[in-house]
């Protein structure tokens, strides 16, 4: 199904933009953190609600950020705290920060820097927080090697409490945190994706020969991840038995660059790429934890795709569900424009 976006529009950023995070910790309402990338200019993060009336996208904060950025998560238990990953002319480097109070002011020039991620020697890819809750953990990860943090953000602290290196395997690019398990995170290659024990920083059982751009875990059920693939689109697995995929999605026409599981629903998956496209997907899978009388249905099987969202001028590299009402989600393209769809007519399908 082709269909263009009827979301509402933010076009408050002014330079390009990769990265979206939904602020989960804002128990409050649907909002969303966006950085920009930009060379030239100095670059911004704003503070994205959705207005009451749920009629518009409303900046609630514009901060000034240094550096282009290339990767953003917001902290999963305070809403005011978030990370980057970014890039200057002396390097990669990585930070947690924190927005200021506002006292009624929308913007704010200074976000105050908790601590920086420091020690990498290889090119900083991605930070990692543990999805559910307060945890005094975090993960970064370069192109050689994945360092475990200890940090306080009431103190400002951070120190790595172990390091694992990646050897032989062709430059890491990313990863994601196992919700059901904290002592393991999906870690990618250029080639492959590993399973890493956190305690012994022993990576273990892989995917080989792919050429996979992104990975997300199932939060509703353990053991599934889905991967976003050059060659394939979209792929789900049982980290248990990851020599078949348990389902091919193939529904992008170009380089697919990131997917994201819906946390509430579990069958509901977003993807997108570099054809301008966003692909809203209903993939039931049966694991060994499927029991017989597991619902399945023909249709489900052969039409898992339900909407493609095609109302872009330039490619996708952000999209975010929103945990506040996960019916909804925020797409960032590369020109800066954030939409925010909903997913409801869909959910009946269900």
């Amino acid at each position: 199904m082709q269909g263009g976006s009827s979301g509402i529009v933010y076009g408050g950023l002014k330079y390009q933009a990769r990265c979206i995070a939904d602020v989960r910790a804002d128990a409050g309402s649907t909002t969303f953190l966006a950085g920009t990338l930009s060379l030239k200019e100095e670059n911004e993060v704003h503070l994205i609600r959705l207005s009451p009336a749920e009629s518009e996208l409303v900046c609630d904060g514009l901060f000034y950020h240094p550096n282009e950025i290339w990767d953003l998560k917001s902290c999963p238990f305070d809403h005011r705290v978030f990370s980057t990953v970014y890039t200057s002319g002396e390097g990669y480097g990585a930070a947690v920060w924190k927005i200021p109070e506002q006292h009624g002011q929308s913007n704010s020039p200074q976000l105050e820097q908790l601590f920086e991620l420091a020690g990498h020697t290889g090119k900083l890819r991605r930070v990692l927080w543990w999805p559910l809750g307060k945890h005094d953990k975090l993960i970064s990860i370069d192109d050689r090697n994945i360092f475990l943090w200890n940090i306080d953000t009431s103190n400002k602290s951070a120190k790595v409490i172990s390091q694992g290196s990646a050897d032989m395997l062709p430059n890491l690019r990313g990863g994601a945190w196992d919700p059901h398990n904290h002592n393991s995170i999906a870690a990618i290659s250029d080639s492959s994706l590993h399973l890493w024990d956190l305690r012994s920083m022993d990576k273990s059982t892989a995917i080989e020969h792919a050429h996979i751009r992104d990975v997300d875990y199932n939060p509703k059920k353990q053991n599934i991840i889905a991967t976003a693939e050059d060659e394939f689109g979209i792929r789900l697995w049982d980290i248990r038995m990851l020599k078949h995929p348990l389902k091919d999605l193939p529904g992008h026409s170009h380089w697919t660059w990131t997917v994201r599981h819906n946390p509430e629903y579990d069958e509901l998956l977003l993807s997108a790429g570099t054809d301008s496209t966003v692909n809203l997907w209903l993939a039931q899978v049966i694991s060994n934890d499927s029991g017989p009388d597991s619902p399945s249905s023909p249709k489900r099987q052969e039409e898992p795709l339900l909407n493609s969202y095609t109302d872009y001028e330039d490619s996708i590299y952000g999209i975010a569900w929103s945990s506040h009402d996960p019916s909804l989600f925020a797409s960032l393209s590369y020109d800066g424009r954030v939409v925010l769809e909903s997913v409801k007519p869909y959910l009946q399908r269900k």
